[in-house]
């Protein structure tokens, strides 16, 4: 049974040593910006001479990305060019290494002792209960995901071990039958060893017929296993939640009546992915693609949709719709989600109306602040739609897959029964992170020194 600290949902008044953490973070982190500051004033020419390589090597950058051929062996040229006198300039700044050691150990404190004081905000509400453990447990598995994954960790000698029947799939077997088939046969509990797309079929039909079901990350990203709080590199460890598990509730969402896990998109992304080199040729093929929408000829994309407060908009280079709402502050990843059990789906926009626009989006891409765009929306709700006046191409867990419009995504509130291993972390990366400069973090942060509690929810304000 799950211990009265396991149970806190962080609500309770801060302990002495978390109030004592949160005070340190607040200190600490201030005395390093001033101490930076004051260093850059006794280095003014060379922090100006990195600044303007910075906006150059920026301005350089998106011209990369959204041009072609010449042109954007040129703007390479210039970039690499920015980022030698971007080092020229740290070199002539003749930094003092004993004061930059010292910020970088201030930055550090203050991010561990904010992450005490905090530690019970990432613990999320969600209800998890110990799970007996099931008669006929049934295993699908893909040999061929993540490289070979399945045979690499001996999963099928591992699964006989366990006493779970392990199905691997075959060469023009479909997986969904495959599932199908399991249930109508016994199975009492269903796993997936396999890519987050084969998660989101095998998941459905758990769904369906009400039984538990397990994630094994034998895919290649395993976003779904890292947002569960799961150790991706722990693929054997995974079964476990067969025969010592534990259960919880989480949700799905759909797309047009397709299950997804983890998100849909339209506009670039999905081109990217409807491509058929993207598999062999990831890099190349996006940047063959950004020009034909962020380019300077670029044609609108024909994506309609309403906002949150009932604005309709009638174009976006980006729309992502994901199962539950990611913590956003760059695009790379596309992030992670705090929780899977809010009951609604999470929806960022991005339009980028011109160049100065894109060269305000790069910088504060860079810098980790995308959500202070102008162009950049984001929101949730339980069901949201996008019309057009033609077929649209959504990426739907990282598979292409083209739609008739409208588009209709839809939450499904606590669907999928999950088992996860009693070992199991439980806590995504988003709810263990700490911002130290947002204010949600700062808020919280003063409420623990005042002896108060932080939001506990689990969900970031």
């Amino acid at each position: 049974m799950p211990s009265a600290a396991d149970r806190d949902d962080g609500t309770r008044r801060p302990r002495p040593v978390e109030r004592l953490a949160a005070s340190v973070a607040l200190v600490a982190l201030p005395a390093a910006l001033i101490i930076l500051v004051v260093g850059a004033f006794r280095n003014w020419a060379a922090l100006l001479a990195a600044v303007v390589a910075l906006l150059v090597g920026v301005i350089a950058g998106w011209h990369v990305v959204t041009r072609k051929r010449l042109r954007r062996a040129a703007a390479g040229l210039v970039a690499a060019l920015a980022f030698v006198v971007l080092l020229a300039a740290g070199i002539l700044a003749d930094l003092d290494l004993s004061r930059v050691a010292v910020i970088l150990v201030l930055i550090a404190l203050s991010a561990a002792t904010a992450r005490i004081a905090l530690r019970r905000r990432a613990r999320t509400a969600t209800v998890t209960r110990p799970a007996p453990r099931p008669a006929r447990p049934v295993l699908l598995m893909n040999p061929k995901s993540g490289g070979g994954k399945v045979e690499r960790f001996g999963l099928v000698d591992e699964c006989r071990r366990r006493g779970i029947k392990a199905v691997p799939l075959r060469p023009g077997e479909d997986l969904r039958e495959l599932a199908e088939e399991a249930v109508a046969r016994g199975a009492d509990a269903i796993g997936m060893a396999g890519g987050d797309g084969s998660h989101a079929v095998v998941a459905e039909v758990a769904a369906r017929h009400g039984i538990p079901y397990v994630v094994v990350p034998a895919g290649t990203r395993n976003h779904l296993a890292l947002d569960l709080g799961l150790n991706r590199d722990d693929v054997v460890g995974a079964l476990d939640a067969f025969t010592d598990g534990t259960e919880r509730r989480i949700d799905l969402a759909t797309v047009n009546g397709r299950v997804f896990v983890n998100n849909a998109s339209l506009g670039l992304y999905a081109h990217v992915v409807q491509t058929p080199q993207y598999r062999d040729a990831k890099l190349r093929t996006a940047a063959d693609t950004m020009p034909h929408f962020l380019g300077p000829d670029a044609v609108p994309p024909d994506l309609r949709f309403t906002g949150p407060d009932g604005t309709e908009y009638s174009t976006a280079q980006l729309i992502l719709v994901s199962n539950g709402p990611y913590l956003l502050d760059r695009l790379e990843g596309l992030g992670t989600r705090v929780r899977m059990d809010s009951g609604l789906l999470g929806v960022v926009t991005l339009t980028v109306r011109d160049a100065s626009e894109a060269v305000r989006f790069a910088t504060l891409q860079a810098t980790g602040q995308i959500r202070r765009f102008p162009g950049w929306r984001q929101w949730t709700a339980e069901r949201f739609e996008v019309r057009s006046g033609g077929p649209l191409a959504v990426g739907v867990d990282g598979e292409a897959v083209t739609f008739e419009p409208p588009v209709v995504f839809a939450a499904m509130p606590g669907a999928l029964r999950l088992r996860v291993p009693r070992h199991a972390v439980g806590v995504s990366p988003a709810g263990r992170a700490v911002h130290l400069l947002s204010r949600s973090t700062v808020a919280a942060l003063v409420a623990v020194c005042l002896g108060r509690a932080p939001d506990g929810t689990g969900r970031k304000p």
